[in-house]
């Protein structure tokens, strides 16, 4: 955990210090990304694999969120984008499996940008089923269905596989981004949002280049 807090220290003097063009971003292996030892294999084979690895309880993830959007909107039919929640414990592992819920049921695009508001902007913790439930209630989402589906042994087998992804990754830290199982950056090595997805843009490119 002490790495995660060093990590989000990093993240906050890049997302208030930015002053570089996200066009001047070297790709420079070990400092800009690394590469990983061992690639993990993606989850659509054939499309270039974008990965990003957030929590909701995150404030650089939620400040992330009106940059990185619109840039997967914009993306191209050769590039499959996935969110995995980041499963660290605690509130970590509630939030993750609030993700991973609502994904299953197929309101996640409905319902993501309101969950972060409630717990960045109105200070919801949302880590107790019965409350989860009761706001994506608001929200237009079936409680009781909700509830089942959050305590079904399909969302447990995604929380196990969410975890190990994060650890063959590498990852210490939110938010993160992984390109084509290969490639780790994030806000602290990149310098910021608009780099990051810069680094990304190039990466994709890479191997799109590659194949």
């Amino acid at each position: 955990m002490r790495n995660l807090i060093l990590s989000a220290a990093l993240v906050t003097a890049s997302l208030f210090g930015m002053t570089a063009q996200a066009a001047d971003v070297p790709l420079e292996a070990g400092k800009t990304y690394i590469e990983l030892s061992n690639p993990v294999p993606v989850s659509v084979p054939g499309k270039i694999e974008v990965v990003e690895l957030f929590w909701y309880g995150c404030p650089h993830c939620y400040s992330f969120e009106p940059i990185i959007n619109p840039w997967v909107e914009k993306l191209p039919s050769d590039v499959n984008f996935v969110r995995i929640p980041a499963m660290f414990g605690g509130a970590w592992d509630a939030h993750g499996q609030l993700f991973l819920t609502l994904e299953a049921m197929g309101v996640e695009h409905k319902v993501h940008n309101a969950v972060f508001e409630a717990i960045q902007k109105d200070r919801k913790p949302l880590t107790k089923v019965d409350d989860m439930a009761n706001f994506v209630a608001t929200q237009g989402v079936d409680k009781d269905k909700f509830i089942a589906t959050f305590n079904s042994f399909a969302i447990k087998g995604q929380i196990t596989k969410a975890k190990e992804l994060a650890q063959k990754y590498g990852v210490q830290g939110v938010p993160t981004m992984i390109v084509n199982g290969k490639y780790r950056f994030d806000l602290g090595t990149s310098g910021g949002p608009e780099q990051t997805l810069n680094i990304a843009d190039q990466l994709i490119a890479k191997e799109r280049a590659a194949k």
